[in-house]
This record gives structure tokens, sequence and C-alpha cells, in this order.
């Protein structure tokens, strides 16, 4: 080997260690970065404006991440907390989500009663009828008299949903047609004196209640002609 080729080896030698000692400065610094920074987690900014007392739900955020040591202790990191809250004052868009922002949505407005009925787990809108929902209370009669066509009926619209339960097996009442066990959730309604009572009727009478969630800024109400429904007058 001649004096060039040991000379060019050398330099080779010698890029190789200066290309390792710079990659592990590198990293060296981005270890450090990391060390100061800490982990990140999960938070979540307003994609909108909210005005003051205004139901919440998640799509009104999107979620983002950053290093845990910069977020504020009361900032939410779970946008499951939103559920059945309002919006304390005026909420600007890209704002971080804080959890004094936020408080318990009202129970009872004036004129108001809780009434609470069993849904059946396979007629409701299964896992998305939380606290602070809005949905349309649909329910099918049986003929007033024999022969007389079956009837659906819209009972109540936009009911304000304030509590879910835990899911409850029942077992068939003794005159029931139906023998076998069912899923039901018990969900608290707040509703005025007259909704109550065509709630509460048709739990009792009616052959299936189900629920229709409306959705967020939808308040709209049926119309009279609209609200009932038969096979046989549809065209």
């Amino acid at each position: 080997m001649n004096s060039r080729q040991r000379r060019g080896i050398i330099l080779l030698i010698l890029s190789v260690l200066c290309a390792l000692g710079a990659f592990a400065g590198v990293l060296s610094v981005v270890n450090d970065v990391k060390s100061k920074v800490g982990p990140e987690v999960a938070a979540y900014r307003l994609k909108s404006d909210v005005e003051p007392y205004t139901p919440l739900d998640e799509g009104q955020f999107e979620k983002i991440e950053m290093p845990e040591r910069w977020l504020s202790e009361n900032a939410v990191t779970d946008l499951g907390q939103v559920r059945g809250k309002i919006a304390v004052t005026k909420l600007k868009a890209g704002s971080l989500l804080q959890s004094d922002m936020v408080v318990d949505q009202p129970a009872l407005r004036p004129g108001q009663q809780e009434v609470a009925i069993m849904i059946d787990a396979a007629t409701g809108v299964a896992g998305k009828i939380t606290p602070g929902s809005a949905v349309n209370v649909y329910a099918t009669f049986e003929g007033e008299r024999e022969g007389a066509p079956a009837q659906s009926k819209i009972i109540v619209t936009n009911a304000r949903v304030i509590d879910v339960g835990e899911l409850t097996s029942l077992e068939p009442d003794e005159n029931s047609r139906d023998r076998e066990p069912t899923d039901a959730v018990p969900i608290t309604f707040a509703l005025s004196t007259i909704d109550a009572q065509r709630i509460t009727y048709a739990e009792s009478f009616a052959q299936r209640v189900r629920l229709a969630l409306v959705a967020p800024g939808g308040g709209t109400t049926v119309p009279d002609k609209d609200r009932t429904y038969e096979l046989a007058k549809d065209k």
C-alpha cells in the first residue's frame, strides 16, 4: 500500500468518526430537548366561536398534541368531560378547552319535570344518546279496534335527555307476547307536563317506543300531519 492509499484510508476513517460524532451530538440535543419538554398529551381546541350557555358537543373541538408540562392544571384532556355541559361565557375559536369554561347544563327549566322511562336497548340509539341530547320519541300502537290499522306516532319532539342509566336486563311481563328477557336502559327526560303524560302513556301502552336522535342545532318541530303514519296511507 503506497502513501497516497494510506492517506485516503486515514481520511475515510476520520470522516466516519466525524459523522458518528455529529450524530451523537444531534442525538444528545434531541434527548435533552425531550427531557426538558416532557411527554406529549392530548388537548382540545375550539374550531369556532361558541355563544354563552350553548350546549357543547364533541364536534365543536379538534384534538391536538402538546407537551404535558405546558398545559394548565385545568386543561381538558378527555373530551368526555363536555357531555351534558354548557359554555360559561363566549368561547373563542382556537382557544384550548379548560374545565372552568364549562358548567353542568341545568337539569330543569321552569315548567319542566323529570320523567324516566325504560327504553329497549335494541330500539334506542345505542351508545349515541348522552345527557344533553335531543330526541324525537316514536311509539307504535295497535289499531283501536279489530281490523283497524296499526299506527306509528311521534308523541314528543325535541325531548331533552338529562340522564342515561345503566343497561338493565328486564324479565318479560306475564301478559307479554315476547317471553324472552330484554335489555333496557333508563333514560331521564326534562319535559313539560303534557309531554310527560304522552311519554308515560306510550311506555305503558305502546307496542314499541323508539328514540330518534336529533342533530345538534336541528330543533325543528314536526308538523301535525306528519306525526302519524299508517302504511295504507303511504303513497
